[in-house]
Parts: C-alpha cells; sequence; structure tokens
C-alpha cells in the first residue's frame, strides 16, 4: 500500500472530525507527533485490565476476505454465542464466497458490503455489531480500528495494528476515550508451547526473566511477487521500506512472558539489517519475463535480515529479527532465557534445559502435564479440529469471544498493540541512522509500574461453548 494510499485514509478520518488529538500536546511542534518525541500525555482511561460490559451475543462484522478473512469466518461459525451480521470486502465475489461458508454451516447469510472502496465504513456504522474484525492490507488496519471504536464497537485488527509511531497513538487515545476494545490478533501467543512457558514463566520455572528472542523468519520471496496473490501487489510495495515490517508475531509471546506494559516497559531499542541481496535481483529478473513487473524493477527493496534488540527498564533484553527473502526454514524463534532455566521452540522441536544440556523426552513430557494451562484443556483440542496455523488462530478468537461474553479484561490490550507494533517505524528509524538507539514511547503513560500482569493461563470464563458440525448433525461441546 503506497503513501499515497495512507494519506488518503488518514486526510478521509481526519474530516469526520475522529482523530483529533485530545488532552495531547506537542511541545516543540507537530512534527513531533510522527516519533512520539516532546508529547507530554495524561492517559485518560486505563484500558489495561478494563473489562468492557458483558455481551451474551457477540455481533460480529468482518472486513476483508481475502487471504486471512475466511478462514476467521469458518472459525468464529464454530462458537457459541456469536452471530456472524455482516461481511465486507470491496470485491462482491469474495463476500458471496464467505456466505457460502455461513451456509455450510446452517447459518443464516449475512449483510453484504462490497463495490467501494468506502463500504467498510458503512459496516462501522451498522448498530446490530458489537466487534468489527480487519483483515485487510496493512495500511487500512489504523483507520479502520479508529472508525470501528468511533462507531461504538471494540475492533480486532490482524497484524502489525498501526504503521506510524503517530497511528499507534491515535488507537490508544481513541480506546481510551471511547472505552472500546482494540485488540490486535497477535495469534501466535496462543500457540500451544508459548501458552505453556507463559504458565511456566508465572509459576516461577525459568526464576527472573533475562532475555527473550522472537522472530518471523518465512521465506515468503514468490509470494511476495505472486502477480495473483496479494490485490495491487501491496505487500512487495510494503517490503520497500526498510526495518523490521512485521515484529508482532515473535514479540507478542515475550512480552506477555516479561509482563511487559504490566509491571517492565521498553524502554530503547537498536535495529542493525543487511543488505539486499535478493529482492532487487529477483524483480529485475521478473521483469525481464514479463512487463507486468517492470515498474518494480529498478526499485530498493528491504534488506534479508533485520535484527532490533530491545532493552527494557528492568534491564531485561530482547531480540526481535525479520527475513522473508531467504532460502532458510521457517522460525519464530521464540527463546526465553531466566535464571532458573531455559526454553527454545525452533529449531523444532521444542526444547527446555535447565544447565548444559537438555532434558529428556520423559521431563519434558512431565512438563507438559503440570504447565499445560486451563486454556489449552478447556478448547485445545476443538482448536486443533478446527484449525488456523494448527489451532492457535482458533483458540484466540474463541478466547475473545469468551472475555466479551463473560466481561473479562482481554489478553491483548491497545497498549500492547501500539508497543508491538511501533518496532516497525522505530526499527526503521534506527537503522537509517546507522543503528542507532531509539527511545521506545511508553503508551500506557507509566501505569506499567501497577498494571496487573494478565491471566490468559487461568481458566476463562467457561461458558463459551464450541459448534463442531459433523456431517449432518452439530454437537454442542460446552468447554
Amino acid at each position: 500500500m503506497t503513501t499515497n494510499r495512507r494519506d488518503f485514509l488518514r486526510n478521509s478520518l481526519i474530516g469526520a472530525g475522529i482523530l483529533s488529538t485530545g488532552i495531547i500536546s506537542c511541545t516543540s511542534g507537530t512534527s513531533d507527533r510522527k516519533t512520539g518525541k516532546g508529547i507530554v500525555r495524561t492517559q485518560q482511561f486505563n484500558m489495561c485490565g478494563y473489562a468492557a460490559p458483558k455481551l451474551d451475543k457477540v455481533r460480529v462484522g468482518f472486513i476483508g476476505l481475502g487471504m486471512r478473512g475466511p478462514g476467521a469466518v469458518q472459525r468464529f461459525s464454530h462458537i457459541e454465542g456469536v452471530e456472524i451480521v455482516a461481511l465486507c470486502d470491496k470485491l462482491e465475489d469474495r463476500v458471496q464466497k464467505a456466505q457460502q461458508i455461513l451456509v455450510k454451516q446452517g447459518l443464516p447469510e449475512a449483510k453484504s458490503y462490497s463495490g467501494s472502496d468506502d463500504a467498510w465504513k458503512a459496516l462501522c456504522e451498522n448498530p446490530d455489531i458489537d466487534l468489527v474484525y480487519i483483515c485487510t492490507p496493512w495500511a487500512y488496519h489504523t483507520p479502520m480500528s479508529l472508525y470501528a471504536m468511533e462507531n461504538g464497537k471494540h475492533a480486532a485488527t490482524e497484524v502489525p495494528a498501526a504503521l506510524t509511531v503517530d497511528e499507534a497513538w491515535q488507537l490508544v487515545e481513541t480506546s481510551e476515550r471511547t472505552r472500546k476494545h482494540c485488540m490486535m490478533l497477535e495469534n501466535c501467543c496462543y500457540d500451544f508451547f508459548e501458552l505453556m512457558t507463559l504458565n511456566m514463566a508465572r509459576q516461577g520455572f525459568f526464576g527472573e526473566i533475562v532475555h527473550g528472542e522472537g522472530a518471523y523468519i518465512h521465506d515468503l520471496l514468490d509470494l511476495n511477487f505472486n502477480k495473483n496473490g496479494y490485490a495491487d501487489m501491496w505487500r512487495l510495495k510494503e517490503n520497500m521500506n526498510q526495518g523490521n515490517l512485521y515484529p508482532t508475531h515473535g514479540l507478542g509471546p515475550v512480552c506477555q512472558i516479561m509482563n511487559i506494559n504490566r509491571g517492565d516497559q521498553m524502554e530503547y531499542l537498536t535495529s542493525m539489517q543487511s543488505a539486499d541481496f535478493m529482492m532487487a535481483a529477483h524483480a529485475e529478473k521478473l521483469a525481464a519475463e514479463d512487463e507486468f513487473f517492470a515498474e518494480f524493477a529498478g526499485k530498493s527493496y528491504r534488506g534479508n535480515m533485520n535484527t532490533t534488540v530491545v532493552r527494557t527498564h528492568k534491564g531485561r533484553t530482547i531480540m526481535i529479527q525479520h527475513d522473508v527473502t531467504s532460502p532458510r526454514p521457517y522460525s519464530r524463534i521464540h527463546m526465553i532465557s531466566g535464571t532458573k532455566a531455559f526454553a527454545q521452540k525452533y529449531p523444532s522441536p521444542a526444547r527446555i534445559a535447565k544447565g548444559h544440556g537438555w532434558i529428556s523426552q520423559e521431563e519434558f513430557k512431565e512438563l507438559q502435564d503440570q504447565y499445560t494451562p486451563e486454556i489449552v484443556k478447556h478448547v485445545g483440542e476443538m482448536a486443533r479440529q478446527i484449525g488456523g496455523h494448527g489451532g492457535m488462530d482458533f483458540m484466540m478468537d474463541w478466547r475473545l469471544v469468551d472475555c466479551l461474553r463473560n466481561g473479562l479484561p482481554l489478553d491483548q490490550d491497545v497498549y500492547d498493540a501500539a508497543l508491538w507494533s511501533v518496532i516497525l517505524p522505530l526499527s526503521q528509524e534506527s537503522v537509517a541512522n546507522r543503528s542507532n538507539s531509539v527511545d521506545i514511547p511508553d503508551f500506557t503513560c507509566g501505569s506499567w509500574n501497577s498494571n496487573a500482569p494478565m491471566e490468559i493461563t487461568l481458566k476463562g470464563g467457561g461458558t463459551t461453548g464450541v459448534k463442531v458440525k459433523q456431517e449432518a448433525e452439530s454437537t454442542q461441546l460446552n468447554v
């Protein structure tokens, strides 16, 4: 998505009067609004630990039915207490395909929104929707989340939630003012080993957490250049930017384990990036074979590997890596190092150590039995069956619905969405300045000192079931 598109979306929202800065004031000019530096801010309302009023039924509208959206519709069709009210995509055929998901599940068709770039606004304005679920290209995530909250809806958006520091602040301000949740759909926080290590950390297994690592290492070279893949080649265009473009998959689980925003906070980062050894050359090769790619030749692309290191106020460190071009196995790393023990997944299998060597498989199984959290015992098997990256997508969606139905705080609040996403623009700033350190904004305005840790490892509301359609009959499983 181009900068012009971002400016258009932002200007349209300014015209609607929903991007006001509220009580924030800039001490040295509006340009500081882009970096967060020099801003004096007072928290309007603490959304950490906030439980919105219970919803007997969660009425959902989905925006974006390309790559990720249909899977989300499918998963939500299995969750009790959900009504899929609306489906939106600017391409009508995608909406119709999503309608068939509902029909096959024996559910009524939802209201359709399509045919224009602004169809999503009408969905957000629909008074019969409680939750807007956003699965669009990155540049739309902030504008759509803001518009949803301004129209009285909770917002759940695919990653990243924001592309600039300014956008991250807008999400925080709007969520606090409207008291509507803004959750970034970081599914990797709900993977099975990540949840297990979170529970282990909560119970002191690792001792003091010293260091964590996360990554998004995924060979997407062919996908990024697939002209029949992402609409308008938006993802390839995003890769013309520098920095860590996709930090949240590896970062989210580590932040939860370290109680970031809830007892500790990021202080500053430094980011270093390799040269681009592949993308520009691949663009030239394709352009020589297909005129379609001519506009992508001669452009500058992100380097193969970005490594960003964060230091927290309590002296912990976090390393986050991003490489979507090199021919290497998929990895999110997920490494946790403490004063008593160590855990790592990728390369597989997941392993744990309490000294120089790995523990035995027998002892690992005993730890699994001891530390598998209640949420996995509740819904883990159904999540594996229904799917979505091995089940973590379904577990994330189920948990979101269960929290909304039972008036529970969300596991990921707007401060997490803003902080985890803001690594992207701050890493760009560091890379552009020879890896100089960059301060990280405190979106909680100091409330991280007293915010309580999130409790995903405990039993949830427990009233939300799963609908499993097996051939001609439907079985209700209360979990």
